[in-house]
């Protein structure tokens, strides 16, 4: 079952000076290699003349090991993009792309001082970061009559559900999104309500 998580609710934009080097950090909602590659690209627009724009994200939750992506953009490998995405990962939100600008001030940092640098700044960028819960959803379809759509409609409410899409012929048609770990509850419910009558079923 999956199980919620949380995600960002907004945009944060840090910035750091570390041996006069500026590195400013931009956290994103994320929900996919395109999102991600198209605020990478912004932010290259907008800063056309930094050294670096190196990124890491993930495009599920944290802990998963397929949707993610990270760069060091030129810099030493491992020292921006590798370190960036651990500490995304330890932060459990999932959904999140973070990219570090960052302009040379003219001291090498060496490979230690870039990793830190980095994860740093992504660091304190989250302190900054709201998350809101997200949850799973299922969409199921459902037949009813006139007479028990009222009823229908205050369980689908109950468990924070939606009607996606309803047709109202002889009888309604309707998908239904209902959180994954509640679909179950929900059927239960309408059967009792319609002594087994009423069932929902895969969407087409």
């Amino acid at each position: 079952m999956a199980k919620p998580y949380q995600i960002a609710a907004n945009e944060i934009v840090d910035e750091t000076i570390v041996n006069r080097s500026r590195f400013i950090c931009f956290i994103f909602p994320c929900s996919s290699h395109e999102a991600a590659k198209a605020q990478i690209k912004k932010c290259q627009q907008l800063h056309p003349q930094a050294s670096h724009h190196c990124y890491a994200f993930l495009t599920g939750r944290a802990e998963d090991s397929q949707g993610y992506g990270f760069s060091d953009d030129g810099e030493p490998s491992g020292t921006a993009g590798r370190p960036m995405l651990s500490v995304l990962q330890g932060s459990e939100i999932g959904e999140l792309c973070a990219i570090v600008v960052r302009y040379f001030g003219g001291t090498k940092l060496g490979t230690g001082g870039l990793q830190r640098a980095y994860g740093g700044s992504v660091r304190q960028a989250l302190t900054l970061l709201e998350t809101v819960t997200k949850i799973a959803m299922v969409e199921k379809q459902l037949t009813c009559d006139y007479g028990q759509i009222k009823d229908v409609l205050y369980f689908v409410e109950q468990v924070k559900g939606h009607i996606v899409q309803q047709d109202f012929t002889a009888q309604i048609e309707l998908v239904i999104a209902l959180p994954q770990d509640q679909w179950l509850h929900v059927q239960q419910q309408l059967q009792t309500l319609s002594s087994g009558l009423l069932n929902l079923r895969e969407t087409d």
